[in-house]
């Protein structure tokens, strides 16, 4: 590792001044153009090291992807359990109450009632037996 605040020190003035004078003409030509150039051209990433690196960027964004689409089907999938849970809520509810209903009106009491107007009678005597037998 160098020692930067020595290097810094030791420099001549002149060095020090042309400088400032090339970093405000870079400022001048727009710094994000200068920051783009100075990344792919002249210093960290090469044009080498990023078309090597393209296939692994590929890869990461379409395992994006999918984890974009899996989340937009879990949340999907979610609403739709929803739905259902408040339908099968609404037609447990519809089928008891209807249950309900069934089992008042098949009793005895109200069917003598709604046939009475048919002239049905309920049966006051019990029913007779019929036997039959056999010629033997």
């Amino acid at each position: 590792m160098n020692n930067q605040f020595r290097i810094k020190t030791e420099e001549p003035e002149e060095e020090i001044v042309e400088r400032e004078e090339k970093v405000d003409k870079e400022v001048k030509e727009g710094g994000l153009t200068i920051f783009f150039r100075k990344l792919f051209v002249e210093g960290v990433v090469s044009k080498e090291t990023a078309t090597g690196v393209l296939p692994y960027l590929i890869f990461l964004c379409v395992l994006g992807m999918i984890y974009i689409a899996n989340s937009h089907m879990a949340v999907k999938n979610i609403r739709e359990i929803d739905k259902l849970s408040k339908e099968v809520k609404e037609l447990s509810s519809e089928y008891k109450s209807l249950k309900a209903d069934l089992m008042f009106k098949s009793k005895m009491t109200e069917v003598a009632k709604k046939v009475d107007t048919l002239g049905i009678r309920e049966l006051i005597e019990p029913p007779q037996k019929l036997v039959i037998e056999d010629k033997k």
